[in-house]
């Protein structure tokens, strides 16, 4: 079979570090921290005390009181990415044909907000507890696909992905197959996460899986540095347009980069930790340059999955030496969590747009907080502390979850 092309012609997103794709972007390169004492709820009795939030963020700018009430933050979050993406992409959907047009998204809990107070309600109330008609729809994650189509009229293939932190890379694949095959000429695809909750904090910091360091929480998050001591939270949600190419030459599309292989594995070893050797992630990319029909040595930017754990990232750093071999000397290599914290599900799907980003730029971001290299690890050029120009014309996005998922996307510069 004969794949169609696919490229991406929109972008939105919405981060602990910017609103919109260009103020993301801008403080990316910057190097900017998204952490920050957490201000949701109250965390003095907690462990970890600092998180990712979004900032200056008013659902009400863009969503109207009415229809925000009937909304998780989840489901707010990507309805606001994807209205900035579809903006960007140009699309005239009063002449598109719906009918081929699909939302496919990712998120790793859905409803949390929505789960936790119905919860609570339920504890502190006289029984039965007195629930909004919405509720179950607001905790459900296919909430976040469902917004999206009845806000923008999408009518082809409409489903939520869920694999922890692989949630929206599964979703992107998923959009990019389904093009690929003819069966839909547009995907919306992404990513969501709205998880900064007690219950989340409680939960990670249980697992001795999230920073501790509360007085420098935006020092927090360091990717191969040698003094990691686990991951950041973070949350909100990236959206991007996948479309298949010729129906965007035909429209005069701009296109930022075309989406040319995926490789997905599973561990099979551990419900959270990961292979030491790394093995699953490898595969995961092995197969990803096998559907690009690319080489190693064609690669030049790998946005790692780099959560500054320390498993995870000895882990993915295995895999990559084993894969790339002497060519793990040229790539960059950055994790750009070390700025936007672990947003979960969506995280895939931010730096998908990180990646893209940085083909169109010739720039690499930065890690940041990478103060000393763990002697452990190999000496590579983890772009530290400072974005790194250099034409990227071949880009991996690495993404890994609990479950033992791992999943790799290959964006390439669009040439026609």
């Amino acid at each position: 079979m004969t794949y169609k092309r696919v490229v991406i012609t929109g972008i939105g997103a919405l981060t602990p570090i910017g609103n919109t794709v260009p103020d993301f972007w801008n403080a990316l390169l910057r190097g900017v921290s998204g952490a920050g004492p957490i201000t949701y709820f109250n965390p003095e009795n907690f462990k970890t005390k600092f998180a990712c939030q979004l900032k200056g963020f008013d659902v009400l700018k863009y969503i109207p009181p009415k229809d925000a009430r009937r909304m998780d933050k989840v489901s707010q979050y990507a309805v606001v990415a994807t209205e900035e993406a579809l903006r960007d992409s140009g699309l005239d959907l009063s002449v598109e044909d719906l009918d081929r047009a699909g939302v496919i998204y990712g998120t790793a809990v859905g409803g949390y907000e929505t789960s936790i107070a119905a919860a609570v309600e339920y504890a502190q109330s006289e029984l039965p507890p007195r629930y909004s008609p919405f509720s179950l729809p607001m905790v459900l994650a296919d909430s976040v696909v469902g917004n999206i189509a009845l806000r923008f009229g999408f009518r082809g293939p409409n489903y939520v992905t869920s694999s922890a932190c692989s949630s929206g890379g599964n979703a992107l694949i998923d959009a990019m197959n389904y093009i690929r095959m003819g069966k839909c000429d547009i995907f919306i695809s992404g990513g969501s996460e709205a998880c900064l909750n007690g219950v989340s904090i409680a939960g990670f910091g249980a697992m001795r899986a999230l920073s501790t360091r509360n007085d420098f929480p935006e020092k927090a998050s360091r990717p191969f540095d040698a003094d990691r001591d686990g991951f950041v939270m973070g949350e909100g949600a990236a959206t991007l347009v996948l479309e298949e190419m010729e129906h965007a030459l035909a429209r005069g599309a701009h296109i930022y980069a075309e989406i040319v292989g995926a490789g997905m594995t599973c561990d099979a070893y551990h419900i959270s930790a990961p292979r030491a050797d790394g093995d699953g992630a490898r595969k995961a990319m092995t197969l990803a340059l096998q559907d690009a029909g690319l080489k190693a040595r064609d690669v030049d930017y790998v946005n790692a999955h780099g959560t500054s754990t320390p498993l995870g990232d000895a882990s993915e750093c295995c895999a990559i030496g084993n894969l790339f071999g002497s060519h793990a000397e040229k790539l960059l290599i950055s994790s750009t969590k070390s700025m936007t914290g672990h947003m979960l599900g969506a995280a895939p799907a931010i730096e998908s747009v990180a990646s893209i980003l940085a083909i169109i730029n010739s720039v690499a971001p930065p890690t940041i907080n990478l103060d000393h290299r763990d002697p452990q690890l190999p000496d590579w050029n983890f772009c530290a502390n400072e974005a790194v120009k250099h034409d990227i014309r071949v880009a991996i996005s690495n993404s890994f979850g609990f479950g033992g998922h791992n999943i790799s996307i290959v964006f390439k510069r669009f040439e026609k």
